[in-house]
């Protein structure tokens, strides 16, 4: 599980002994923080409309979905509020409805989050991914966040992929195929590796912006 920083911290330091890069990505970035927030039926609803939003848009959806459902995100809260109220809360038509789909699903007994609890990686991406809007991206990153899976790596996430351009100084950003390869070494902590990358490829373009500015201040 990586459910703590002391966690993270152990596993960068076992793959840093094999790996120097992710040595240099710990001395540049600094150590991240575990973002473990717990399993079900909310965790998924928020990541969901995280997707393809900044950080801050994710975080104000989220507290605005929460305020319309009366402070918890429930199965049946949603669907009370139903897609306008969804809309209301930020959530885009395509977002609302994949939700709803699974809300509906909780509240049939065909999505049990006790159930998924006890599964495998594997199984889970299986369960998550045979509903509607539920890619393996989305599943990977309830198993992250929600579960606190150790190992996983969700090589179709293009900030991982950037940062591994920059940590191997590749000419072209490698493809969700390709980071297959690039994780292997550094099983069976890749949740954590992951956690960092993030890290690194944040502190990277803060210092590229910081570089810029200062050479326009210098001309």
């Amino acid at each position: 599980m990586v459910n703590s920083a002391d966690e993270i911290k152990r596993h960068l330091g076992l793959v840093r002994r094999r790996d120097k890069r992710i040595s240099h990505a710990i001395k540049f970035a600094g150590l991240p923080e575990s973002r473990v927030i717990g399993p079900g039926f909310a965790t998924l609803i928020r990541i969901i409309g995280n997707q393809q939003v900044s950080t801050a848009a994710g975080a104000a959806i989220w507290a605005k979905l929460k305020r319309n459902a009366g402070g918890t995100v429930t199965a049946q809260r949603l669907l009370k509020l139903g897609e306008d109220g969804m809309r209301a809360s930020g959530f885009s038509g395509q977002k609302a409805r994949y939700s709803l789909g699974l809300a509906e699903a909780v509240d049939a007994g065909t999505l049990d989050f006790k159930d998924l609890g006890k599964a495998s990686d594997d199984d889970v991406r299986a369960t998550l991914t045979a509903f509607k809007g539920i890619g393996t991206w989305t599943a990977d990153i309830y198993l992250m966040f929600g579960m606190g899976r150790p190992d996983v790596w969700p090589v179709g996430d293009l900030a991982l992929q950037i940062a591994v351009q920059m940590l191997h100084e590749l000419e072209a950003r490698p493809s969700a195929k390709e980071l297959l390869g690039f994780g292997e070494g550094w099983r069976p902590y890749r949740s954590s590796v992951s956690l960092l990358l993030w890290r690194y490829y944040g502190a990277s373009l803060a210092a590229r912006t910081a570089a810029k500015l200062a050479d326009r201040g210098g001309v």
